[in-house]
Formats: C-alpha cells, sequence, structure tokens
C-alpha cells in the first residue's frame, strides 16, 4: 500500500488500529531519515579533518536507500550521482598537491613527490601529531610540502627554489582538501533534499 509516495504494510480492518499503524510508520520514517541526515553530518565533518567521510556519507545513504527500497527515499539517478561527486572529491583531493607543486614550476618527479609525500604525511600526521583529526590535515599537507622540497633539493635546484615548490604542494594539497570538503557539502545537501522532499 502506497500514500504519500510512501509503502506501508497491509492494514488490519480496525481503523484505530490502521491509523496508528500507519502513524508509526510514518514517524518511524522520519525518525530514520533524520537519523542518517545526522550521521552524514558527522561524516562530512570527517572530511574536514582529511577523513574519508564523503565514502562514508555515501555508504551509509546507499544502506539506507537499500534498506528502504520500497519507500521509493532515493531514485537510482541520486545515488550515482553521490558516487560520482565522491570520486571527483577523492580525485581533488589526491591530486591536490601534486598539481600544486606542477603550477609553482616543479618537475614532474617533484609533482609526484609531493603525491607520495601527502600520502606519507597523512598516515604519519594521524599518529604523529596529537591534534585530534588535524594530525592527518597537517601531515598531508606538510607532507606533499617535504616531497616536493626533497626530490627538487636532490635534483640540484637551489633551496630557496625547492621551497617555493614544497609551498606551491602544501598549498595545493589544502586546496584539494578543500575542494573535496565542498563536494561533501554538495553530497549531504543532496541527500537531505532527496530524503525529505519525495
Amino acid at each position: 500500500m502506497t500514500i504519500l509516495g510512501l509503502w506501508f504494510a497491509p492494514l488490519p480492518k480496525n481503523c484505530l488500529f490502521c491509523f496508528l499503524h500507519l502513524l508509526y510508520n510514518y514517524f518511524m520514517f522520519y525518525l530514520w531519515s533524520i537519523l542518517l541526515v545526522l550521521f552524514n553530518f558527522f561524516g562530512l565533518v570527517l572530511v574536514a579533518f582529511g577523513l574519508p567521510g564523503n565514502w562514508l556519507i555515501v555508504i551509509s545513504t546507499c544502506l539506507f536507500a537499500w534498506w528502504r527500497w520500497d519507500d521509493g527515499v532515493f531514485s537510482i539517478y541520486t545515488l550515482i550521482a553521490i558516487v560520482v561527486l565522491a570520486i571527483i572529491g577523492e580525485l581533488f583531493e589526491f591530486f591536490g598537491g601534486m598539481r600544486g607543486a606542477r603550477r609553482s614550476g616543479a618537475s614532474c618527479l617533484g609533482s609526484v613527490a609531493a603525491l607520495v609525500g601527502a600520502v606519507t604525511g597523512a598516515i604519519l600526521g594521524t599518529f604523529l601529531i596529537p591534534i585530534l583529526f588535524l594530525g592527518t590535515l597537517i601531515g598531508a599537507c606538510i607532507g606533499a610540502g617535504l616531497g616536493a622540497l626533497a626530490l627538487e633539493f636532490s635534483r640540484g635546484e637551489e633551496l630557496g627554489q625547492s621551497a617555493r615548490y614544497a609551498v606551491g604542494a602544501g598549498l595545493g594539497e589544502f586546496l584539494g582538501i578543500t575542494a573535496k570538503f565542498a563536494i561533501g557539502i554538495a553530497i549531504w545537501f543532496i541527500i537531505a533534499v532527496a530524503v525529505f522532499w519525495p
């Protein structure tokens, strides 16, 4: 049985019981929807600290859509759109330091070193910088810069020029994480609207 676009189990003959059953289903649907949006907001906060919160949002939403598939909460197009956006966000973050190093004039190898440095720095920063969640973000930016600096300096570039590449790589990594966060906001907003707007 479908009422207001929501699927409900067949109701018994007793009208009062039918009404209470309908009210209960309606209330539970919106309660779970609110919990999904709040949980996804937590995932969005994780993105701000360089953690894979966009994927947490996508996975929780896909599981919710699968669980409540008969309610038709999310269309397949909405689910595909948030997966594509999450992939784009990851690409921005992954190649941010690399692009920043290239734009500041570093060589291709310096850009690759920035990428490797960002990944290594994010992992080390998580454990070595005792600031909750910020260690990952700081580690990624510093790691991208140090990777570009070390490689370019070892190739014979002057320290000042290598430092310029390092700043470009670190800034690029920060901008990549910022772009990923902006995409995370778009994903969260799409889900928040779709869950309450049939």
